[in-house]
């Protein structure tokens, strides 16, 4: 990381750049407060499309384990046999 005053990074932009672009962060100052932070933009994904695919079949496997079973009787079934009981 480096920090310089608002003057310095001024007359020095173009190298403060190619350090960002080389991944430093770059802390600008003035009267020795931070007022700008130039950092590296991100170029790799943030999640690969393996990871994704990983995921979505670990949420169709939860899915699958809390779906009810077929044989389980559906909400109206159980509507009409709880008013036939009352």
């Amino acid at each position: 990381m480096h920090s310089v005053g608002i003057y310095e990074a001024k007359t020095r932009f173009s190298a403060l750049v190619e350090l960002v672009e080389q991944g430093e962060e770059v802390r600008i100052t003035r009267h020795g407060k931070e007022v700008v932070r130039m950092l590296p933009m991100r170029r790799k994904p943030v999640i690969t499309d393996e990871q994704i695919a990983r995921e979505l079949a670990q949420i169709e496997a939860l899915q699958a384990s809390i779906a009810p079973p077929p044989e389980a009787d559906s909400v109206p079934q159980l509507r009409r046999r709880g008013r036939s009981a009352a």
